[in-house]
């Protein structure tokens, strides 16, 4: 069943704290020196200059794995995720949902199988989800999607081990921004479809997640329009309710941002704008903002060391294991 080609984005160099971050990123491995454009950082990939992460073959024997695990079915598509539960899990583990990436319109719940696997070996139940995906569905159907999977991992937390009482959502680009609308927006039309349930999240972790789509370099990227179904002038409201930014109150959940700076997809001014809106309601939030690395590199061994280590901090926190 599993494809070991997992991609791990890469957005390292440089941290900026926000929030009392100081004591989140106390320790974590160091990045190398970023580069000057997207085509450097590229071709240092390319050529080998930066290490990439050694996968598994296998899940490992301290780990219980239910794959396809159906979990909705709309508009004729059935909406699948893969669970791993620690095998020593006595009492309720804290759920980490991972959301992949992919302009909404690609991409397959495997994407994050290095850190389901990851964080699963450090005793926490992790979950990736299948969603649907444009042009054929387009705003609001995958956000809809995200909540019914909530819903339904809550519903089943006895038999995947999980506490209901923490979910913290986790996602890539696309991901990154589903992750986040997930945990700010409380607008039934954004709910799951078929209604009740809980889907509220306790904490966020966004990699380079779009947070604004009403931005003037939103509403004319491609990926965005085709997302919404509509451009920006036909669909204004859409836009706005799509945007994790303009639903912040200051009951949301606490939030992790990994962002590189020459992003060439997602702008840093997204992640910035993010950061000041949470600092500004009294969110706690930390944010490692990446000097000189762009938005989509793959199977880095150092953003994936560091990325994992600032994460589990942040989970501490957060989303503690009760032993």
């Amino acid at each position: 069943m599993f494809r070991m080609l997992v991609r791990v984005i890469v957005l390292l160099g440089a941290m900026c704290a926000v929030s009392g971050a100081e004591d989140l990123f106390a320790g974590a491995p160091p990045m190398p020196k970023g580069y000057a454009t997207y085509e450097e950082a590229r071709d240092a990939l390319r050529s080998g200059e930066v290490a990439r992460v050694e996968l598994p073959e296998a899940v490992p024997d301290a780990i219980r794995f239910y794959d396809d695990v159906v979990y909705a079915t709309h508009d004729g598509v059935t909406l699948t995720l893969d669970i791993f539960v620690p095998k020593e899990a006595e009492t309720p583990r804290p759920l980490l949902l991972f959301i992949h990436g992919g302009g909404w319109s690609a991409g397959k719940k495997e994407h994050f199988l290095a850190y389901t696997l990851a964080f699963a070996e450090l005793g926490y139940v992790t979950a990736s989800m299948q969603y649907r995906l444009t042009p054929k569905h387009v705003f609001p159907a995958n956000v809809q999607d995200v909540k019914c999977a909530i819903v339904f991992l809550r519903e089943h937390a006895s038999e995947y081990r999980i506490d209901p009482a923490t979910v913290v959502t986790m996602g890539d680009s696309a991901g990154g921004h589903l992750a986040l609308l997930a945990g700010y927006a409380q607008d039934p039309a954004l709910g799951c479809p078929e209604g009740g349930g809980d889907s509220s999240v306790q904490a966020v972790v966004n990699l380079y997640g779009v947070v604004d789509c009403t931005t003037p370099v939103a509403i004319q990227a491609h990926q965005v329009i085709d997302y919404m179904g509509a451009s920006y002038d036909e669909a204004k409201a859409s836009y706005e309710a799509a945007s994790p930014l303009l639903h912040l109150d200051p009951n949301d959940p606490p939030t992790l941002t990994f962002h590189g700076v020459i992003d060439e997809l997602v702008p840093i001014a997204q992640a910035d704008k993010l950061h000041a809106k949470l600092k500004e309601l009294g969110i706690d939030n930390y944010y490692d903002r990446m000097e000189g690395w762009p938005h989509a590199l793959d199977t880095v061994e150092p953003f994936f060391a560091r990325c994992r280590y600032v994460t589990q901090r942040f989970l501490e926190k957060y989303a503690p294991i009760e032993k």
